[in-house]
């Protein structure tokens, strides 16, 4: 059942702004009725991509996690550029990281992906019929690219060796996807 915003914001105030993300304060009046502070990142798109081969491998992207202080494997995904349609955002982010092109897209959906303080929406998708090339990561980026059995990779999610969000979301996705298509019985 759909309810009403509970929230009532006062005033918004720009503290901080990068090509990522911008960090912003409301003023608010709280639902129980008190003023109080919400400070909320807002986020491009997040966009992840499952590739998937013929004989039902994927793609895993690796690299070290500033914020976190690890080592994180993960699916190809990035952000959307402003303006950007998602699918030419996964086209490119799927070119960019792994050299992969695509020529069937699925699209699987969208999340949230940690709406208690930004506004970040993630957007899933399927990459099939791959034609292998050329990485060309951002200069943040230092990857490590495996290409292993989907089942491994479903494994790895289970075991809890992937961690990060988005991936782990997108990747139970592709898991239930296929099942539900017959094409794994695991």
């Amino acid at each position: 059942m759909p309810r009403t915003n509970p929230w009532k914001t006062l005033s918004t105030k720009e503290i901080y702004k990068n090509p990522w993300i911008r960090l912003r304060e409301d003023q608010v009046i709280t639902p129980a009725g008190r003023p109080g502070i919400y400070s909320v990142v807002e986020a491009r798109p997040a966009i992840g991509i499952v590739p998937l081969t013929a004989n039902l491998e994927t793609y895993l992207v690796g690299q070290y996690r500033y914020p976190l202080s690890t080592y994180s494997w993960e699916i190809p995904e990035g952000g959307g550029l402003e303006g950007e349609d998602t699918l030419e955002g996964a086209r490119r982010e799927l070119k960019e990281e792994t050299g992969l092109s695509a020529n069937r897209w699925e699209f699987l959906g969208t999340l949230y992906t940690s709406n208690c303080f930004t506004n970040e929406v993630g957007y899933v998708y399927l990459a099939e019929e791959l034609t292998e090339g050329l990485s060309r990561p951002d200069e943040t980026e230092e990857l490590q690219i495996r290409r292993l059995p989907f089942e491994q990779v479903w494994r790895m999610v289970m075991d809890q060796e992937i961690r990060d969000a988005l991936a782990v979301i997108s990747l139970t996705r592709v898991y239930f996807y296929l099942k539900q298509e017959g094409r794994i019985s695991f």
